[in-house]
């Protein structure tokens, strides 16, 4: 096809494009996506919360053993998203892979809700001290519904953010960037909201009124969810996935390989292959080694009569070599979201330490897995005061409209991260000490004379911590990536808190185990008043403050974050040219 012909076929579909903008996106389809993430994370985390209970009151295992299960499912949910995104982005489109998830999350609910229902699912109740251990077949049925609501995450997770995204994005808006950072905050906070409803009252619900209403109305919720995300499919902008995606990585990795012991052109060669139309005409110097798959050896032999690489195995675009430069440049900094991860899913054993202190505030008595409703309710406040107030004060100072950078905003979010581990280890270290004063070293479940309202500042310290690096973490990798990776940019963030909780369940075996080593009381013993949970709060301490020192390497070792602002000003016209190519075919 001639460039005549594709630039009039690229120029009728832009009109035809412009037309359909006008029917579908745009603000009225939030309601929809939002429900579908609300109602899916209303279902889903008060589960996450209480599950701990559900594991300790009905299927008999010790605290640490229940905490693992948890990081597990939580690593499984959070890992999921990156296959999920894979397929979303270069397979099915982000739509489709959210209406699937949203079916099988559904599935994994009603399963959950059959091991309370179903008396034979689990264990028979405690006579006194002895308790029946869980059989096989029941850990499976067990385990099958989180795999369910595992997979359904790693559909949802990653692609509602991006999907949402994909209905406001407009680069041609002047004030598109200051709307974009505004939309992410606002998102989050409304997923905020939806988690502390869930934590509240989904909760209470399962604890006052026992586990089969209590998992009864998850799923209703999520059955209510799923209606609302179709409702409004007419409405959508479905971005096409980019399905040469994964094969262009791995395209890359080879050709450079291949190339490997060539010398590389100036930046400024016309040995550079580039498809007609594309802004990247020369690559960028940062990991120089995969600029080899893009460099044109020989034109005869490289390129066919219409300058189309002959074997893409071989010489690769420009920016196919940039797109698998954006991923491997966020690793390190992704990589420093591992340890925080850890930081904020440190839940279980909080419970377990409110169980142990009073609890009742006015006459109320506040469900110790209620308690994480404090961190969620400091976000939802502080991304309020920071977007309405903060960026607003800053921008009358520094004149730019974007408040703080995005990597002040996650290194913030780390140091606040170590503050909360700090605080949480002296308040277990005074609530051990009361216990043993009251004479409980021996009765795990004895109400010592102190407030539970003393673990409110670390659940606080934990939401400002999570409202500046968490959602710092998912601006940053979405602003690296073009629109058409933008559901791997989700999952990358989704990853790392997968990779956090994986990495906190093997610290709670390595602990557990090589602590009580030699006859020794295990920190993390059954028993919370003869362990010292404390000193677990200190080893977080110290990696947390670790980890904010490599964070200070990667970013300044990651350099600007602007390098590339414009990805998506040619993926119009790349959408088309593979389209008139095949036509052509």
């Amino acid at each position: 096809m001639s460039e005549t012909e594709f630039k009039k076929n690229r120029d009728m579909s832009m009109e035809q494009n412009k037309d359909t903008e006008q029917v579908v996106g745009g603000y009225r389809t939030m309601p929809f996506i939002i429900a579908n993430e609300t109602f899916e994370k209303v279902a889903n985390v008060g589960l996450h919360v209480n599950m701990i209970l559900y594991l300790l009151n009905e299927y008999h295992v010790d605290p640490s053993t229940a905490a693992i299960i948890i990081f597990l499912w939580n690593a499984g949910s959070n890992f999921m998203p990156l296959f999920g995104a894979f397929l979303s982005d270069s397979c099915f489109g982000r739509f489709r892979v959210i209406a699937w998830a949203t079916i099988i999350d559904l599935l994994g609910l009603i399963v959950l809700w059959l091991t309370a229902k179903i008396r034979h699912a689990r264990p028979p109740d405690c006579n006194g001290e002895s308790c029946t251990t869980p059989t096989v077949l029941q850990f499976l049925f067990l385990f099958s519904s989180l795999a369910l609501m595992s997979f359904g995450a790693g559909g949802i997770r990653p692609c509602s953010l991006a999907f949402a995204a994909d209905q406001i994005n407009n680069p041609k808006n002047p004030h598109n960037e200051r709307i974009m950072k505004s939309f992410f905050n606002w998102y989050y906070v409304s997923v905020g909201i939806s988690v502390m409803l869930s934590v509240i009252f989904i909760v209470y619900i399962q604890v006052k009124a026992g586990w089969v209403v209590g998992f009864g109305i998850p799923v209703a919720l999520m059955l209510f969810s799923s209606v609302m995300f179709f409702l409004g499919s007419f409405m959508y902008v479905k971005v096409k996935p980019n399905k040469s995606l994964l094969a262009g990585f791995a395209q890359v990795i080879v050709a450079s390989w291949k190339n490997r012991h060539l010398a590389l052109p100036p930046n400024d060669s016309d040995l550079w292959y580039f498809h007609s139309g594309s802004i990247f005409l020369q690559p960028t110097n940062k990991v120089r080694f995969l600029n080899k798959a893009c460099m044109i050896k020989n034109r005869e032999k490289d390129l066919d009569s219409n300058g189309i690489s002959i074997d893409p195995w071989s010489l690769c675009t420009v920016r196919q070599v940039e797109e698998l430069k954006a991923v491997i440049k966020v690793l390190p900094i992704w990589s420093t979201g591992i340890i925080i991860a850890i930081t904020i899913s440190q839940q279980s054993f909080s419970v377990v330490q409110a169980g142990t202190m009073k609890r009742k505030v006015h006459n109320f008595e506040i469900p110790s897995t209620s308690f994480s409703a404090f961190g969620i309710l400091t976000l939802t406040i502080w991304v309020a005061i920071y977007d309405r107030v903060i960026v607003p004060m800053l921008t009358k100072y520094t004149k730019k409209g974007k408040g703080l950078s995005l990597k002040q905003r996650m290194g913030i979010g780390i140091a606040l991260s170590c503050l909360a581990t700090l605080v949480a280890a002296l308040v277990e270290k005074k609530r051990r000490n009361e216990a043993i004063r009251e004479g409980f070293i021996n009765n795990p479940k004895g109400v010592v004379n102190m407030s539970a309202m003393w673990l409110v500042p670390q659940y606080c310290l934990v939401g400002i911590a999570e409202a500046f690096n968490v959602i710092g973490q998912i601006e940053f990798f979405y602003s690296q990536f073009p629109k058409t990776m933008s559901s791997i940019a989700v999952a990358l963030f989704a990853l790392g808190f997968g990779a956090g909780n994986l990495v906190a369940s093997l610290i709670v075996m390595v602990v557990k185990d090589g602590t009580r080593r030699g006859g020794k009381v295990s920190w993390l013993s059954s028993n919370i008043n003869q362990g010292h949970y404390d000193y677990y709060y200190w080893l977080l301490s110290i990696l947390s403050l670790i980890n904010l020192l490599y964070f200070f390497v990667c970013s300044w070792a990651y350099g600007s974050t602007e390098d590339i602002k414009n990805w998506d000003d040619e993926v119009d016209t790349k959408f088309e040219m593979t389209k008139c190519e095949e036509e052509n075919i």
